[in-house]
């Protein structure tokens, strides 16, 4: 197709493009295919198997190739310092521009405070495996950042976990300053810091969270190899560093680590994997993934190749196929060879509900129309600092639910949550979704009062909760005429209504969807979360301490269906047609 992309704040001629299908096979956004190939860049043919939305659809954002030209230009005054293209100018591979620098660099707005146009992405997360150059390549934004981004003052740091690795992380930066000829005169490399005179601007390795404070007004942090991070102090003491500049940039580049839950690595490519999905919007945040899937042959070139966007030149094809041989001896070697040149995380958990089937069930809900309908209930306090949920099921009498929930958090809790949600949280209080409770910890009076008016609305048989967890405000329900039951937490009280819950999800379509849940965003975040816990017996139950973070929507839901399960079977629903084993997907 030939077309000029909206958004290049230059004037462009006419390209001829690839289809559109072809770009969206490659995951290449218009504006920047139209940008390699008017610079006579080749098309890659190595997409991520993740990549999160560019922010084309912002407002008033805009893609600047001169901006991108001028990151390439600074690129190409560094040399390589090792192998083969020792001496030879750092120019990145077509990969390299167009799945990380031209999406970073070339999207921009303006900025009426700085008045100028600024980078709309201010984090960068790449997750690659070994011997991709990504060392080389952070490297090389490390030192544009200091020396070519046109900020003064500018402070650059890296964060090492060890002072012993702080020098495995400076030395390969600081050997590209060195030997790049065209930075002689601008640039000195000192023992421990790269400084940039002309602009007052200097680069160094910091390796603890006080370092990273001591006097902190960063430009840019980079961080190589985030798994080996084993807290989160240090990383995020240099995100919360770049408040008072304008164009900020993070940029975080790493290989796999095993799955392990809730550690700062773990935390960062779930946030990547549900702004990939749109689970979370954040335009802000752009991130991509190379990985092989785990059904993949990991003993064939194509599978290497799917991994390794620059396979053929490093890794090289001889390098992947010893290591590929050393790993069918021993499943300790596979699995390390999965996760350090396949990308494949070894321990991850299955995902449960499958979040573009729980999409399809969303339906349409209408509250009014559920008045005077007989319903179930399933109540999780959490928490009384975090969020507690309520979910009402009301069977439809045809084997299908409709579903509406009510959330509730305290009012000083709601930074926090904004920090695991990309800022939704403020503006699902904002659409009634969540509702805030005066202080810091639960007002279950609050509570109560929202529980005793749906207990007018509709036809209340029941809410369970948490036998082990009943409070004052339980036993209060009880008072004021509800019907509550203890439900257990365990795999004999779980597993029941949460394959059914599957089943439906499952079993439902978008024409007649079984269990409807109106799209409502902050429970979808919670399903996106959900982990679960699978016993020899292939019970199931939902697992909080391994989930991504909240799914207190996902255990009231769980709750309310046992209560719906304990009065009679579920109904057959009219739309079953056969009966298809449910997967773990």
């Amino acid at each position: 197709m030939t077309t000029t992309p909206r958004g290049t704040r230059s004037p462009q001629e006419e390209v001829e493009l690839p289809p559109a299908a072809t770009l969206r096979k490659l995951k290449l956004s218009l504006e920047v295919a139209y940008y390699l190939v008017s610079r006579g860049i080749p098309l890659p043919d190595c997409p991520p198997k993740i990549k999160t939305p560019e922010p084309r659809d912002l407002e008033g954002a805009v893609f600047d190739p001169v901006r991108v030209d001028r990151v390439l230009a600074a690129f190409a005054v560094l040399r390589h310092t090792q192998g083969d293209l020792a001496g030879q100018p750092l120019r990145p591979d077509p990969w390299q521009t167009a799945y990380i620098l031209a999406p970073v660099f070339g999207w921009v707005r303006w900025d009426e405070d700085a008045d100028r146009y600024v980078r709309i992405i201010r984090t960068l997360y790449v997750d690659i495996p070994r011997k991709n150059g990504k060392s080389t390549l952070l490297g090389g934004i490390a030192i544009y950042m200091t020396a070519a981004d046109g900020e003064q003052g500018a402070q650059v740091i890296a964060a090492a976990t060890t002072a012993r690795q702080a020098g495995f992380v400076f030395a390969p930066i600081k050997q590209l300053a060195e030997k790049a000829p065209g930075l002689k005169g601008f640039v000195r490399a000192l023992k421990d810091k790269i400084v940039h005179d002309s602009s007052g601007s200097y680069f160094e390795v910091v390796s603890s969270a006080a370092d990273a404070q001591h006097g902190a007004n960063l430009h840019s942090g980079v961080i190589d190899e985030l798994h080996v991070h084993r807290t989160p102090d240090l990383v995020e003491t240099i995100e919360t560093g770049v408040g008072s500049r304008s164009q900020p940039l993070i940029a975080m580049i790493t290989t796999a680590d095993s799955g392990k839950r809730n550690t700062i690595y773990d935390r960062k490519r779930r946030r990547v994997e549900q702004l990939a999905r749109g689970a979370l919007t954040d335009t802000t945040t752009y991130g991509v993934v190379w990985a092989a899937d785990e059904k993949d042959d990991p003993f064939v070139e194509s599978t290497w190749k799917k991994a390794n966007p620059g396979y053929g030149v490093s890794p090289k094809r001889s390098y992947l196929a010893a290591e590929a041989a050393k790993a069918k001896g021993s499943p300790v070697d596979l699995a390390v060879f999965q996760r350090l040149h396949l990308g494949i995380r070894t321990k991850q958990e299955f995902k449960y509900i499958d979040l573009d089937a729980w999409d399809r069930s969303a339906g349409t809900v209408d509250e009014a129309a559920l008045a005077g309908r007989e319903c179930y209930g399933g109540l999780d306090l959490a928490a009384t600092s975090d969020l507690c949920s309520l979910a009402w099921t009301f069977p439809d009498g045809v084997g299908g639910f409709d579903v509406i929930w009510r959330h509730w958090t305290p009012e000083d809790n709601l930074p926090n949550l904004d920090k695991r949600t990309a800022g939704m949280a403020s503006v699902w209080a904002k659409q009634g979704l969540l509702t805030l409770t005066p202080g810091s910890v639960a007002d279950y009076d609050v509570i109560r009062a929202d529980i005793n008016a749906d207990l007018v609305a509709f036809d209340v048989q029941s809410i369970g909760f948490d036998r082990w967890g009943a409070t004052s405000l339980t036993n209060d329900l009880t008072k004021d005429g509800a019907n509550m039951i203890g439900v257990g937490q365990g795999f004999a009280s779980q597993s029941a209504p949460l394959k059914e819950i599957q089943r439906l999800v499952l079993k439902g379509t978008k024409a007649r969807p079984l269990l409807r849940n109106n799209g409502n965003p902050l429970v979808r975040w919670q399903v996106d979360n959900l982990a679960v816990e699978i016993n020899p017996a292939g019970d199931v139950k939902p697992d909080k301490s391994k989930s991504a973070d909240k799914i207190d929507a996902v255990s009231a839901l769980t709750t309310a269906f046992s209560e719906v399960m304990r009065r009679e079977p579920p109904p057959r629903s009219a739309y079953d047609d056969d009966d298809a084993e449910l997967l773990i997907i």
